[in-house]
């Protein structure tokens, strides 16, 4: 059921995006693009995931023996590359099983790591809506996906928050429900990596994963002649991240492209040229994103089917 409706979702969405598209119109563009803006935003998308997998790296490095920061990146590539190809996000699970692994520390520590992760980000989210909203007048219904955001992270962080400070009695609740042992691990992952030094460093670098994922639509604006601001980047990413929260298609096609023209559209582009900057943008995140979880699944001598059957096997045991 959840996948036909991320499909439907996402069919609707390219409907809309290229119904009466005039590519004859908008191709010379892209041949017209200037490619070492292209480059530049290709580098920047690629320090992107290495900052991320440092993140990773450091929320886990209290939890046992040091965490390879490059085996982390490698692990984020392969689940990329599983997202572009495979339904539900299925790439979140294949790397928290590629990270247990390689680590051995407990796939539920690792898999609530990764939990932390998202509420780091979406707690920067938030604090950029706000921001947003003291200079752009945003359309209702961003307003109220950032308002759903925000009660969200609330009563995640909240929980979050609890197993760090109370985590006895977190336990004692969990304990008589069917999933009382992995529960309690998730707690306690949490509690060490919440109450570590290590774990502001984490908060710090997931502002800097974010803001570096802006470089690459700025560059691609640039390159793409769009005589738009770096803050129109950055409207264009806060929508673009919130609006792909939820798993839907592989990719996110369809409502990728959306969510960009969406963004452009409080700038005054006209949807034409905005289609054409959603196209391109998409490409180019997503080709080079493809090669290199290629390049990093290659380096593990496994099939994705096979990583893909072993994690939910995996998490199903568990």
């Amino acid at each position: 059921m959840i996948p036909a409706l991320g499909y439907g979702v996402s069919i609707a969405c390219l409907i809309w995006v290229y119904r009466g598209f005039d590519w004859h119109r908008e191709l010379p563009k892209l041949r017209a693009t200037h490619w070492g803006w292209v480059t530049a935003a290709v580098v920047a998308d690629v320090f992107v995931y290495i900052c991320q997998g440092w993140r990773w790296s450091v929320l886990l490095s209290p939890l046992g023996p040091k965490v390879s920061k490059w085996k982390s990146v490698q692990a984020i590539y392969i689940g990329l590359f599983a997202n572009e190809i495979l339904p539900l996000r299925s790439g979140e699970i294949i790397r928290c099983y590629l990270q247990r692994r390689w680590t051995r520390l407990p796939l539920s520590v690792v898999f609530s790591s990764a939990i932390i992760e998202r509420l780091l980000d979406g707690a920067w989210l938030v604090a950029g809506f706000w921001v947003l909203g003291k200079f752009i007048d945003l359309p209702g219904w961003i307003d109220n996906v950032a308002r759903i955001l925000m009660v969200v992270m609330l009563i995640a962080g909240g929980l979050a928050a609890a197993s760090v400070i109370y985590r006895r009695h977190a336990h004692e609740m969990v304990a008589a429900t069917p999933w009382g042992r992995t529960l309690q691990s998730v707690i306690d992952g949490v509690h060490g990596m919440g109450r570590s030094r290590s774990f502001l460093w984490a908060a710090l670098l997931s502002l800097l994963y974010l803001i570096l994922q802006i470089f690459p639509i700025f560059f691609l604006m640039r390159g793409y002649h769009l005589d738009l601001s770096f803050g129109a980047a950055v409207v264009v990413f806060i929508i673009l991240r919130t609006g792909t929260i939820l798993p839907n298609a592989p990719g996110n096609v369809g409502t990728f492209q959306a969510l960009v023209i969406a963004g452009l559209s409080l700038f005054g582009l006209d949807k034409a040229d905005a289609t054409g900057f959603a196209t391109f943008l998409f490409l180019v995140v997503t080709v080079p994103l493809l090669l290199g979880g290629f390049i990093a699944l290659i380096a593990t001598r496994m099939r994705l089917t096979e990583i893909h059957r072993d994690a939910h096997e995996h998490f199903a045991s568990h």
